[in-house]
């Protein structure tokens, strides 16, 4: 089978892999599209002892074997899935492997590149607003009976646009949303009357800390989830002006320099924060990752939760290194690049 290996750069090799055999728990699924992350261009550079691999986690097509001890999926099924990052078996090739507590089934009217764009992205968001060390907050089956402000940073992002669909099924009102070019898409999402508002991060610091502020009309702000964790985006700074400092929680989809483990020093001591790091669903998180799985599967059939917009980029694996190399450079707003890998050149072959 064709598969692409990625090294710092990005740069992308397409090589010719064995078809993977599923150990007990796992699904090989034959990939229809696959999805890219900006965790896939930055491990390489952050982590370059780590040799050059196939490093695609989100998986969409149909199953084509599953291991020993699977009972929910079969040969034949849609499904969508999370693969297990810096294991092999990863998405970006004609077949894949995740287990099965982090597949989900597609609804016939869910396309696979809709599916491509799910997996990672949505786990990320459930961890941080439901995990038990994270936000904690109202589950979706049990949702909130009064107002919990939320502060979503990076609204547009991929993670961000799946916390603000989960947090507004879990009637989480208001919904602070900072974003940017893309506010229309965040505009789809969220409930005016309900006090949602979104606020643009291009008018500045000050305006974005003002705008955070008027939008709380007075109310403690106790919950905020950082989609970009940057600070060179001041998205740090400018949660720890708002957030209470006795109460205050945020979690962050990324670590301060010194590893998951450190903490941010602007947030103080008040303030408790904890790493998004989804990677937990194979760990210590894996119920939280089955039953995510099978809520989004029902969550796309009832309509109220959507992938993030797609862009198919041409070439199938041949597009991947242009794709990170556009997340990398910050060109892409609201869009999860997906490939569709029967485009790939040889795919389909044996070989």
């Amino acid at each position: 089978m064709k598969e692409a290996v990625i090294s710092k750069g990005p740069k992308v090799q397409i090589v010719d892999s064995p078809i993977p055999e599923p150990k007990p728990g796992q699904v090989v699924t034959k990939v229809v599209f696959s999805g890219s992350n900006p965790k896939d261009w930055k491990i390489p550079e952050w982590m370059p002892d780590i040799p050059a691999m196939n490093g695609g986690d989100d998986i969409a097509g149909i199953v084509h074997s599953v291991g020993e001890g699977v009972i929910e999926f079969r040969p034949g099924d849609r499904v969508a899935a999370f693969h297990e990052m810096l294991q092999a078996g990863g998405s970006y090739a004609e077949y894949a492997v995740s287990w099965a507590h982090t597949t989900f089934r597609l609804p016939d009217k869910t396309s696979f590149e809709e599916g491509a764009a799910l997996p990672l992205a949505a786990l990320t968001a459930a961890v941080g607003l439901y995990g038990t060390h994270k936000l904690n907050l109202p589950q979706p089956w049990s949702p909130a009976k009064e107002p919990i402000p939320l502060l979503v940073y990076g609204a547009a992002s991929a993670v961000g646009a799946y916390v603000v669909q989960l947090a507004a099924k879990s009637n989480i009102h208001p919904l602070i949303c900072v974003a940017g070019r893309a506010q229309q898409h965040v505009e789809s999402m969220i409930d005016r009357s309900k006090g949602d508002t979104i606020v643009d991060y291009r008018q500045g610091n000050d305006a974005v800390v003002k705008g955070i502020q008027d939008a709380l009309k007075g109310k403690k702000l106790e919950y905020a989830y950082d989609a970009v964790a940057e600070l060179e985006k001041n998205t740090i700074q400018n949660i720890a002006q708002v957030l209470d400092k006795q109460s205050g929680n945020v979690t962050l989809v990324l670590p301060p320099k010194g590893g998951w483990e450190a903490k941010w020093e602007e947030f103080g001591d008040g303030i408790h924060q904890s790493p998004t790091n989804v990677g937990g669903v194979h760990k210590e998180m894996k119920d939280l990752g089955f039953v995510f799985c099978r809520y989004f599967t029902r969550g796309l059939e009832e309509g109220w939760f959507k992938g993030q917009p797609q862009e198919i980029v041409p070439g199938g694996l041949a597009g991947v290194e242009t794709a990170l190399g556009k997340l990398k450079d910050g060109t892409a707003s609201a869009v999860k690049y997906v490939f569709k890998i029967s485009d790939t050149e040889g795919a389909g072959s044996g070989k």
